[in-house]
C-alpha cells in the first residue's frame, strides 16, 4: 500500500472519528471502501467512436446494405 494524505473539514474528519470507533474499524479502512465505491460509480467506458477526427463515416458498416444499393454494386 501506498500512503497518502487526504485533508477533511472538521465536521467528516468528526464523523468519520465516531464511525469508525462504533463499528471497530480503523479510519483509513472506511476512507479506502468510500474510495473505492466512489470510483467504482466512475468507471470511464469507451465511446463508439472512439475517434472523431479522420476515420470517415462512423455509420458506414450500419448502412452498407444501403450504400451498395445506391451504387448498384452487385447487380
Amino acid at each position: 500500500m501506498i500512503q497518502t494524505t487526504v485533508y477533511l473539514p472538521d465536521n467528516l474528519k468528526q464523523r468519520l472519528e465516531k464511525i469508525a470507533k462504533a463499528h471497530n474499524r480503523t479510519e483509513a479502512s472506511i476512507i479506502r471502501e468510500a474510495v473505492e465505491k466512489a470510483l467504482d460509480n466512475h468507471d470511464v467506458s469507451p465511446t463508439v467512436p472512439l475517434f472523431t477526427q479522420g476515420w470517415g463515416d462512423p455509420t458506414l458498416a450500419e448502412r452498407i446494405e444501403e450504400l451498395l444499393a445506391e451504387t448498384g454494386f452487385g447487380r
